[in-house]
């Protein structure tokens, strides 16, 4: 034990903590286009497995054939945004159950990542091919105020959009899909835009994972769909116990990003105590599993025990004097 613990060097600790919020901030990013299907519209989005190394795929190939690496980006959003669109009508026009639906998408992006890139992996040199946002330790604080910049350029544009009409027939979609037919408002177009602008969020974010790391994987999209919902839950969760009742949306997208973090800051903390990487997705779960059950408990339990012991209070006083 003692041998264990004198093996950890916690300068490799410090060292390793710039490069997990780096990605930490780039899952966040993942993060948010979960959230949009998640709380904001209400589905359960599969999808995301898939779209996330399909818009790695599509920068990267762009990138090999002499593209902006920017510009790459933005293709890469749009890809995500085909990949949602499909998710979308498969579950409004076809009538799928929208969990099925995203499964479809998931499986059907497999094949097509795979065309995409012509093998399972594609890399870029780097030496050659300049990227904003790079593993190069020399410009990881640059990568890191970059990515932060494009995740607070996001939150305000999602921000902005949900006020806006058309965003709030997305959340009245989401929050009561028969009251809002009863408006008027076509839920199944709701659904399709949430869902297609939702995968194109999660492309973006594969596209700097991509550029990040330098190559574009078929599985580099596996588990997403945990991670982007740990970040979300450990965002909300932590949001609460710290802001409670003045989280607004706008904080709630903020900590959606900051849980991303938290999370990837907790990764490297678990890689440093010498953990298997193969059992980081058990710890994933274990992780969702707590944050997804502190609500219920703190519902059930410590509210209940609060309403026992203060809420009769008054009515005990009565019996005694009675």
């Amino acid at each position: 034990m003692l041998a264990y613990f004198s093996s950890l060097s916690p300068l490799a600790l410090l060292n390793s903590c710039p490069g997990g919020v780096a990605q930490g901030l780039i899952w966040g990013i993942m993060a948010l286009g979960v959230y949009l299907t998640f709380r904001v519209l209400d589905v359960a989005d599969l999808t995301v497995d898939g779209s996330l190394a399909t818009g790695g795929a599509v920068c990267i190939m762009l990138v090999l054939s002499g593209w902006n690496p920017q510009l790459a980006l933005l293709i890469s959003f749009f890809a995500g945004l085909a990949a949602g669109l499909i998710t979308g009508l498969l579950h409004t026009a076809l009538g799928i159950p929208d969990i099925l639906a995203g499964i479809l998408t998931q499986i059907s992006l497999y094949s097509i990542n795979l065309n995409i890139m012509g093998k399972a992996n594609q890399s870029v040199n780097v030496n050659k091919v300049t990227f904003l946002f790079t593993s190069n330790s020399k410009l990881l604080l640059r990568t890191i105020v970059l990515v932060a910049v494009v995740c607070a350029v996001l939150i305000a544009l999602i921000y902005w959009f949900l006020g806006t009409e058309f965003g709030s027939a997305i959340r009245a979609t989401g929050t009561n899909p028969n009251m809002s037919r009863a408006q008027g408002i076509n839920t199944n177009l709701m659904k399709v835009i949430g869902l297609a602008l939702s995968n194109g969020v999660v492309a973006l974010s594969g596209g700097i994972l991509s550029q990040y790391q330098g190559f574009a994987d078929v599985n580099m999209g596996r588990g997403a769909i945990v991670i982007g919902l740990a970040a979300v839950i450990i965002g909300e969760v932590l949001g609460e116990a710290i802001l409670g009742k003045r989280l607004n949306m706008a904080l709630r997208l903020l900590w959606v990003v900051i849980g991303g973090i938290i999370y990837y800051i907790v990764y490297v903390f678990v890689l440093w105590l010498k953990f298997p990487a193969d059992d980081m997705k058990l710890l994933t779960a274990i992780v969702v599993a707590i944050f997804l059950a502190v609500p219920y408990l703190k519902g059930k339990y410590f509210t209940k025990s609060y309403a026992v012991k203060y809420m009769t209070r008054p009515m005990r006083k009565k019996k005694e004097g009675q």
